[in-house]
């Protein structure tokens, strides 16, 4: 599974759609320099929309989630377990929630205890000055002492140069690997020449 977050600019979407991404980002974070303030033109119909929040009112996110048509919530602050019972009261099993952490040390995994059997993913981020696009990766090797149940995405610094590094990492709950600041030609706007090669050689 891919996910190219931090989308903004129609054309862009168009053009990164057609490379065949399983889902693709749009983050509701004010202070993000990818905020998405104005919705785009064109929205992608080949993969699933997510929308990233962070610390946000809960009818908040339902509007921009019925605005968007979204498919996923990405819950990227210090969201509670309540938080995110509040959203399946709105949503039920209708929607899918991803509950993002950021990740130093082993320490760092236990957050996730309480989210077990209330969220569908993890996404796993290296924690940073911002809650994310640091572009900077922490210590995947981290990760072999996660034991929950919930599958995860890989997030955190991945770039054009990881292919091998990425194709030799495994962990039998991650599902897949998130995509964002290390393929940007600015805040907000994709390189597809180097998304599309990357795409190419980690198949």
């Amino acid at each position: 599974m891919i996910k190219v977050c931090g989308m903004r600019e129609a054309e862009n979407i168009r053009e990164v759609e057609v490379l065949g991404v399983d889902l693709m980002g749009f983050i509701f974070w004010p202070k993000s320099s990818r905020y998405v303030s104005v919705r785009p033109a064109y929205l992608p119909t080949r993969c699933q929309r997510v929308g990233v929040f962070v610390n946000e009112e809960v009818e908040q996110v339902k509007h921009m989630t019925d605005d968007f048509s979204l498919n996923i919530i990405q819950l990227h602050g210090s969201e509670s377990p309540d938080y995110v019972q509040r959203l399946r009261l709105v949503y039920g099993d209708n929607i899918t929630i991803i509950k993002a952490f950021n990740i130093a040390t082993t320490v760092d995994l236990e957050a996730t205890k309480t989210y077990e059997s209330i969220v569908d993913y993890f996404l796993f981020d290296t924690k940073g000055k911002c809650v994310g696009g640091n572009g900077e990766k922490f210590d995947w090797r981290v990760l072999d002492d996660y034991i929950g149940e919930t599958p995860f995405l890989l997030s955190g610094g991945i770039g054009p140069d990881d292919v091998e590094r990425v194709k030799a990492w495994h962990h039998p709950k991650c599902m897949g690997i998130d995509l964002n600041s290390r393929f940007e030609i600015a805040p907000g706007l994709k390189d597809v020449t180097a998304l599309a090669r990357f795409l190419h050689e980690i198949q």
